[in-house]
């Protein structure tokens, strides 16, 4: 039985870590007849073609406002979410995302609601990236439902246009079983990520919202909450219309703390987490709106007599009119092998800078303060094994201060290539980026539902360090899959830090 003084997230986070001792026994092979397909069908509906739209600034759009309107939509939502690349496999082929995903299952799918505009009615629509179209499968004024089900949060007031993404569980857990509920979040974070930035290229302002009564936005979508469960709601507000410049809203809301629950058999112990991290009905909270202010208190560790290196530097150019992050979006790939030759340390500094200092970028018409659920709660570390003008050991990444903390003096390759669980791609790498959580200090303050918060908030930092290397030209590739406890001890970092995500960067072989 669980120990009655750990909540179900702690429970959960402790069953699903990986052991050297226990994986081994662990591993089944996969059953490829029950391969789960990563797309979502509809028989019937209303199509809505987006790929006339792509086009840059084709001639036919410049005094067309309603074309121009439907373009920006297409590219906001390819950007996002569009399909980039085919590639064969095992006599087959799998469609790449503009969202990276773990083993290319895409747990996410993405709807978007409108609430009624001149150019696009009120329904529900399905984006269906294999054709690049809004499927509309439900027509009738659903705004209201959604506003109510987020608790009348201020950043639906006057915007016309939601996006909700949602995981189809069994596309993740046909490989990763209960542990995929970590990953699912991973992947929804990427997605978040690119949304944050094609909204800039777009001149959408997209506005996160985390805490909604979950049975409620299933029901507003007709999803099997069995299969399928929401995860975000995005309002999305046009830069362009001034009633839609709305103040900011909170973004993340605390469910309760579960400590009661019976034993959970393997397999059923994603559904059951994932259940008992809902926010029900009935509850009030009050004051949704929020004012940033710039945290003022220090970064988390200031370790004694350790080394401290500025990382301020000069920040990565994305082109006219953000040319070059859309080719970065389009292009982006995960590097599958490293050479092993060093980065440098201003390389370093510049993917730094873009992940974790987006007020460098404000020049650049990019949102000085994108929504993130509480980047408070997530810390940074850094293995350094190949980085030209740093040494090799362990960093703590103190974004508020921007510069690195030694606390170990060691080169990490061998342990990295163990860590990973044999990934070359950890053994290889240059550097080695951790993103933590102290579990129990966000209990505290969210609940259960902190979880999905975490990993939602470093999958989106990974995705922004994703974009900054491949405009680097730096290879990347995230990992979910690692020893958790020996993270902590290899590194030195505290053992109150759950290991959240590991993303690699080096030379691409």
């Amino acid at each position: 039985m669980p120990e009655i003084h750990q909540s179900i997230a702690q429970h959960y986070h402790e069953r699903t870590k990986y052991d050297p001792d226990t994986l081994a026994s662990k591993s089944q092979r996969l059953d490829w007849a029950k391969q789960p397909v990563p797309f979502k069908e509809y028989k019937i509906g209303s199509d809505y073609d987006l790929k006339p739209y792509l086009q840059q600034q084709p001639e036919s759009f410049a005094n067309n406002p309603d074309a121009k309107w439907w373009q920006r939509l297409s590219q906001l939502l390819f950007h996002s979410y569009g399909l980039t690349a085919k590639m064969p496999s095992m006599g087959s082929a799998v469609y790449l995302r503009s969202a990276p995903s773990a083993g290319g299952l895409y747990p996410a799918e993405v709807y978007l609601l409108s609430r009624g505009t001149p150019l696009l009615p009120a329904g529900l629509y399905n984006y269906q990236c294999r054709t690049h179209s809004l499927m509309q499968y439900w027509e009738d004024d659903v705004w209201q439902a959604l506003q109510a089900a987020c608790f009348w949060h201020p950043t639906l007031e006057n915007t016309q246009l939601a996006i909700i993404t949602t995981a189809v569980f069994y596309r993740s857990v046909w490989r990763y079983e209960d542990r995929a509920y970590r990953r699912i979040f991973l992947d929804t974070g990427h997605l978040l990520g690119n949304i944050e930035l094609a909204g800039a290229i777009t001149d959408y302002r997209p506005h996160l919202i985390g805490g909604f009564v979950d049975e409620a936005v299933n029901d507003l979508l007709y999803i099997d909450p069995e299969q399928e469960g929401a995860t975000v709601v995005i309002a999305l507000a046009d830069v362009l219309d001034v009633k839609q410049n709305l103040p900011l809203g909170k973004t993340a809301l605390p469910s309760t703390i579960h400590t009661s629950y019976p034993s959970i058999p393997d397999g059923e112990l994603l559904r059951y987490f994932h259940f008992h991290t809902q926010i029900q009905s009935g509850i009030s909270y009050q004051n949704l709106t929020t004012i940033k202010i710039e945290n003022t208190l220090e970064d988390k560790y200031n370790f004694p007599f350790c080394d401290k290196l500025s990382t301020i530097t000069t920040p990565i150019h994305w082109g006219g009119n953000l040319s070059e992050l859309e080719n970065t979006i389009y292009k982006r790939r995960s590097t599958r092998a490293y050479s092993g030759v060093n980065l440098t340390f201003d390389e370093l500094k510049m993917l730094l800078d873009f992940t974790y200092q987006p007020q460098n970028y404000i020049d650049q018409n990019l949102d000085n303060s994108p929504d993130y659920f509480d980047l408070s709660l997530i810390e940074t570390f850094i293995a350094v094994s190949g980085v030209k003008g740093l040494d090799s050991g362990c960093y703590y990444y103190a974004p508020k201060a921007q510069e690195l903390r030694q606390i170990r003096f060691k080169n990490f390759r061998r342990e990295l290539h163990f860590l990973c669980l044999g990934q070359e791609l950890g053994r290889d790498a240059g550097a080695v980026i951790f993103h933590t959580a102290d579990l129990k200090t966000a209990l505290a303050q969210y609940g259960d539902r902190v979880y999905r918060y975490l990993h939602l908030d470093a999958g989106h930092l990974g995705q922004r360090l994703n974009l900054a290397a491949i405009r680097l030209n730096i290879g990347v590739s995230g990992i979910g899959g690692f020893f958790d406890d020996q993270v902590n001890d290899v590194l030195g970092i505290p053992a109150d830090e759950a290991v959240l995500y590991i993303s690699t960067l080096g030379r691409p072989r």
